[in-house]
């Protein structure tokens, strides 16, 4: 991917306590993505994917919920390259987000 460009995130203020811990976990998902990848642990990299899916838009991330459905079917489907570039998506996403609390 490697574009720079900034992605401006509006999120509801009520949430702004969570963000920091939601975001940490999105970024703790990445290598647990990468480590249950390497153990062919299918179940766990859909695991993470539907959880991404359910809990993104709610805290405001649109993305993470499109990305989570990306990893939660190529789970699903066994596609490794898929699963992997769900993962780097996901990186390449949190390294670029500027949030505004509104």
């Amino acid at each position: 991917m490697g574009n720079e460009e900034r992605i401006a995130v509006k999120v509801d203020a009520d949430l702004k306590e969570l963000i920091p811990g939601f975001l940490q976990t999105r970024h703790d998902d990445v290598a647990a993505i990468a480590a249950a990848l390497e153990k062919g642990d299918w179940n766990a990299v859909y695991i993470m994917g539907h959880s991404m899916k359910g809990s993104g838009g709610g805290y405001g991330f649109d993305e993470i919920s499109e990305i989570g459905a990306v990893i939660e079917t190529a789970a699903k489907a066994k596609d490794a390259a898929a699963v992997k570039s769900g993962a780097v998506r996901l990186s390449d996403y949190l390294g670029r987000i500027d949030i505004t609390y509104v």
